[in-house]
Formats: structure tokens, sequence, C-alpha cells
């Protein structure tokens, strides 16, 4: 775990930092915002970054997303200052760790992250034929292509990889391909010197020199474009990447290992893939079955989901009963483990009583369609704006008002979910209140 603490080390955020060395994280000091995003800039990299409130958090997250930083902020504070914990929620900050720091709760902080991104649960024989395939290459240096469909974990193989490699004391960086436009991903991967393009304020060190020594995760990388896979290629096959602005070439020894939802074999056949990057990158092939044909799977995550969200959200552990067990085993599972994930949180929200039921089941809400897009033809002649609006309202019943699980439902963010139902109140519609302990 790579931490990056903002504030000075002379207060309470330097023994929270502290703790978290203590408990195996490697931690980068910064006095500011400006001096953190230096850090970050630079290529050092993190996996999370700890801000103390006195620092103005909305502007950190302003300008991380400006520099398309993707990273989970954890804002810190005393214990009194409700207001600055509020605020820093609101921003967009993850969480709101107390100061003085308790031991147990940073500790419980890192791993909720570490889990978050290494948690790879399986006990169905076709995900256990991949992950044994997984476990003969993770020690090799050859590039990996993992194929599935969206939901199937594709990343979390790829971070099973690098943490059985030589390489797991190193970096291993994630890069969006499809997230990214494509005149903005060149620089994300390769960097870029101050004034290189409009936009470009300072150097700013590309992925694939973070990854250096490491592991370099190129996730849906059959919706790069053509002319950068031309870059990537060279890259690969010379070892080496030169940044936007200048003309030094940089040695780098960084793994590749690649994502696709598509059938890459047909996405090179329609023109729109480089073969030679293929081949390039499909040394080996671990192809993700998806949930729908791994049963025992269900089984087993619907379980490990019901009892995350119930320690989460401080609900009573529920057991899933058989009969539950025997529906989930009977849906298609378009959003693979994503989607039984979001069907197991809100099923731990509405159940009551000492175990799970089928009854606690939304399969149309956790698909991400709400009661009138389950109906198909009820849709016709709405706008986008309607559909939205009720199906943020339908959530927000689902989850009795609670703000945070149901932006986490619906897949955006608690500052999103806010500003939509301040403008549904201005407009003069009725919003459920919040949840307990929560604010408007």
């Amino acid at each position: 775990m790579r931490l990056l603490i903002i504030g000075s080390l002379n207060g309470q955020i330097g023994a929270a930092s502290r703790i978290a060395m203590q408990r195996g994280a490697k931690v980068i000091q910064a006095e500011g915002i400006s001096q953190a995003m230096e850090v970050m800039r630079s290529g050092q990299g993190a996996d999370l970054v700890m801000c103390d409130v006195a620092y103005d958090i909305e502007q950190l997250l302003a300008a991380m997303k400006s520099e398309r930083i993707h990273l989970p902020v954890v804002a810190c504070g005393v214990e009194t200052d409700s207001r600055a914990a509020v605020a820093a929620i609101k921003a967009g900050a993850k969480e709101y760790v107390p100061l003085p720091p308790d031991a147990e709760l940073i500790a419980a902080v890192l791993e909720a992250v570490a889990a978050e991104q290494d948690a790879l649960i399986f006990q169905d024989p076709a995900m256990d034929r991949v992950i044994q395939m997984a476990k003969k290459v993770a020690a090799s240096q050859a590039g990996v292509l993992i194929t599935g469909e969206s939901g199937t974990g594709k990343e979390l193989v790829a971070r099973y990889l690098h943490r059985n490699s030589p390489r797991k004391d190193k970096a291993f960086v994630a890069v969006n391909c499809a997230a990214i436009p494509g005149e903005l991903l060149e620089s994300e991967l390769f960097g870029h010197e101050k004034g290189a393009f409009t936009g470009a304020v300072a150097r700013r060190i590309g992925k694939f020199e973070e990854a250096n020594g490491g592991t370099l995760l190129l996730d849906e990388i059959s919706e790069m474009d053509l002319k950068l896979q031309a870059k990537l290629l060279r890259a690969i096959q010379e070892r080496e990447i030169v940044r936007i602005g200048s003309n030094a070439p940089v040695k780098i020894d960084t793994r590749i290992l690649a994502t696709s939802n598509r059938n890459m074999e047909e996405t090179v056949k329609a023109g729109k893939f480089r073969e030679d990057l293929y081949f390039r990158l499909n040394v080996v092939k671990l192809v993700l079955p998806p949930l729908r044909d791994r049963p025992k799977d269900i089984e087993v995550l619907a379980g490990h989901f019901a009892r995350a969200s119930a320690e989460e959200n401080g609900f009573p552990l529920r057991r899933v009963s058989p009969e539950a067990i025997a529906v989930l085993k009977t849906h298609n599972w378009p959003g693979n483990v994503r989607e039984l994930e979001n069907t197991m949180h809100r099923a731990v929200l509405l159940s009551s009583g000492d175990e799970i039921g089928p009854d606690a089941f939304d399969f149309a809400s956790s698909s991400g369609l709400g009661p009138s897009a389950a109906q198909g033809a009820s849709m016709v002649g709405r706008t986008v704006a309607d559909v939205e609006r009720d199906l943020i309202i339908d959530t927000l019943k689902h989850t009795f008002g609670n703000r945070t699980h149901a932006a986490r439902i619906l897949g955006i963010s608690i500052r999103t979910l806010r500003n939509k139902l301040n403008a549904y109140v201005q407009d003069g519609m009725a919003v459920p209140a919040p949840g307990a302990g929560e604010t408007a």
C-alpha cells in the first residue's frame, strides 16, 4: 500500500502516518496541495491519499480530476470539526477519519482499500482452471491478455498476476483505455513536458514510468486508437518511451498486462486493432468465464458480499437462504460479479428477520434499470432526464433515504446525487428524507 499524506507530520496526521507505516504502508508526505500534485505527477505513485481537512479538499479533488489522476481520497480532521467532515464528504472524499488517530481505524481504512483492489474469491472449477493457469505464468515476464465480459473480474486477475510475480514489491498501475479520450491517453501513458500542449501546466510522468520495475495494466485495450496502438507497440518492442514535447527516450522495465471485453480476434479482423500488437500482448491468454457459468461462485460470492455489506452498514449479519441461492443461480447475470455485488448490497438493506430470502432481490434495479425501465415500452415518449429522476428516487426509497448507499448502487458520486436531488427540490418535487446520520 502506497499512501500519500497531505499535511504536517508534526501534527495529528503525522501520528496517523506512523500508524500506517507500522501497518506496512509506504508513506510519502506533502506539505500542501501543490506539493501533493507534484508528487502525483512525478511518478512516485500512490494507492490512497490522506488529506488534512485544514486544506481545501474540493480544490485537491478538482486538481486531480483536471489532470486525470484517479485515486481515493480520505479526509482527516479533529473529531469536533463536523462541518469540515461534511464538506469533505460532499466534495467527494471517500471517507472521513477523525483525529487523534485510532490505530484500528487507520488499519481498517488501509485494509478496505487493499481488499477493494485485491479480493479474488472463487470456488467454481471453471474459475479455478483460469487461476491455475495464472499461477503458472505469474512469475514470467510474458505479456498476458485477459478477456471476458464486463464485470467478470479481469482487473482482479491482473492484480493476482502482479502479486504472484517477482515484481510484487514494485508498483501496479492500471489505465482504463476506454475512459480516457484518445488525444489524452498518449499523455497518460507516456507523460509530457511542461507546455507540450494546452493544459500541460507541469511535467507529468506517464504510467509507463510510474510502473517502471512493476506492472502496467492496460484495461479495455481494444478501445485504443489505432495511431496510439502503433506508438504502444514501439514502446513495448524497444522498451523505451518518449514523453510528449520531448525528444529524449526514457528506458523502461515494465511488464504489460491487458484486458478486453471484446472478441479480440474479430476486432483484429475488422481492422480495429493491430495484428502485430495483438500477438505481442497475447503471449498468454486468460479467458474469464461469465458468472452464469460459475454456479458455485454465485453462492460463495453472495455470502461474501452479504457479509461485507452488513459490516459496512452496521446491519446484522444474515445468512443467504437456500431458496435465495436457488433464485440467484437462475438469473443470467448480464453484469456478472459487479451486478451480484449490487444485488446483495440492496438485499442487505431491504431484508429483515434472520436471513436473506428471495423476496429481497430486484434484478431490474441491480442491472441498472429502475421499475419503469424494466417495463421497456413504458419508457417510450419519456425523456432521459425523467427516467433518470425516477430511477434516482426509486433507489432512494429502496435505501430508506440513505444518500451514500443510493449513490453506490447508482454508480455515481455522492456529490452528483446531492446536486441532482437539490435540483429536484428546486423544481418542487418531493425527495425522500436523508437516512439516519446523514445530511441533505
